[in-house]
């Protein structure tokens, strides 16, 4: 290892916008140890860490009775070069523990404005207790900690000529942030909508939406699905002719995903259609649980396919490694002993010899943890 990669060591791991603040990260962990840089950072400014990404919440505005746009000015060493259709991790001090999300990114990455905020829209799930919380509970002021923006569902440059939205529900917060990009670019090209959700009410960026449509920039399709019926293999092509010819990015609930998987593989036609699935649709992939035991601390816990084994290990009093809860940083990897789980977000199953990472990954039968 050479002497700068010695010298960055410590903060390694940590996103940076340059290598001249992770140098400065690197001087601070080096001069303050053995204490944590940190504990001097956050006396200056919470906003400050060595270790990992922050923000805080600048206001919570409501976009529906059950929905909130969140906007965050992020800390010290957040990249502005994220790319409209990523996501980013949300971390929230509830009783005591950091608990985690991922939602899509509704802002744009406008690094000349003075604005340095990033936002995020929010719908409360009834089972979603974090969600709840920050569409009902979060307050300005929040400190939150943050996972540095990631994902592949994204827009190629330059764009195709003809491209399909079709989202349903809270699927359409990635592509605005995605269609406010085009809009701030002042770029044309054949975009068409098409949105399900249940009612008027429940629509999000309603009046944007309606000013896009108006502009010209978008040709917008809204369904109202209590009323109108779901869009569905069979009612796709009816609204959009010509769906065949456009590069589709798609973003939904499970069931909505699935029919347009169905519709494009059926019609050979895989390699245009872009899915962007949320973060862990539990029992969608079809495992069956079981009973989990704790190898170290003899423990065990009988649990249905959509509890995670992380959740599982923390009900049954074993001591479980984790971090960000939702399969980024890999702090919850351990190893499997024997049987059979698997991961929640594509189903993929792991058997006895591989390290699996607990936070994304259900029981699969009887299974045995090496912790």
């Amino acid at each position: 290892m050479g002497f700068l990669e010695r010298f960055e060591e410590p903060v390694a791991g940590v996103a940076a916008r340059s290598r001249g603040a992770k140098w400065a990260r690197a001087a601070l962990t080096r001069i303050t140890t053995p204490l944590l840089p940190d504990d001097y950072l956050h006396l200056a400014n919470p906003l400050w860490s060595a270790r990992e990404l922050r923000g805080k919440v600048i206001s919570v505005t409501r976009e529906t009775e059950d929905s909130a746009t969140i906007r965050i000015r992020p800390g010290w060493g957040f990249s502005f070069d994220y790319v409209p259709g990523q996501y980013v991790g949300i971390g929230v001090l509830m009783d005591g523990r950091w608990t985690w999300r991922s939602y899509s990114l509704t802002s744009t990455p406008d690094t000349s404005a003075n604005d340095k905020t990033i936002a995020i829209t929010v719908k409360a799930m009834p089972e979603g207790f974090l969600s709840t919380h920050l569409v009902n509970g979060l307050k300005p002021g929040t400190v939150v900690r943050l996972a540095a923006p990631q994902g592949e569902f994204v827009l190629p440059e330059p764009l195709p000529e003809k491209i399909l939205f079709a989202t349903a529900g809270s699927g359409l917060t990635p592509i605005i942030s995605m269609l406010r990009m085009v809009r701030q670019r002042g770029q044309r090209t054949d975009i068409k909508v098409i949105h399900s959700t249940p009612t008027p009410a429940d629509l999000l960026f309603a009046q944007e939406l309606e000013e896009m449509a108006a502009s010209g920039l978008i040709d917008l399709h809204v369904q109202y699905t209590r009323a109108q019926g779901k869009v569905t293999p069979d009612v796709l092509p009816t609204l959009c002719e010509d769906w065949r010819e456009r590069e589709v990015w798609a973003c939904g609930p499970g069931g909505f995903l699935e029919g347009l998987n169905k519709l494009y593989s059926e019609a050979g036609l895989e390699g245009r259609l872009h899915i962007e699935r949320f973060a862990l649709e539990r029992g969608a992939v079809g495992a069956q649980g079981g009973t989990v035991t704790f190898k170290r601390s003899e423990k065990t816990a009988t649990v249905d396919g959509a509890t995670t084994l992380l959740e599982a290990g923390e009900a049954a009093g074993a001591i479980m490694p984790f971090g960000c809860r939702m399969g980024i940083c890999q702090s919850c990897v351990v190893m499997l002993d024997k049987g059979c789980v698997r991961d929640l977000r594509t189903g993929a199953e792991h058997v006895e010899g591989e390290r699996i990472q607990t936070c994304i990954s259900a029981a699969a039968g009887d299974c045995t943890l090496d912790v």
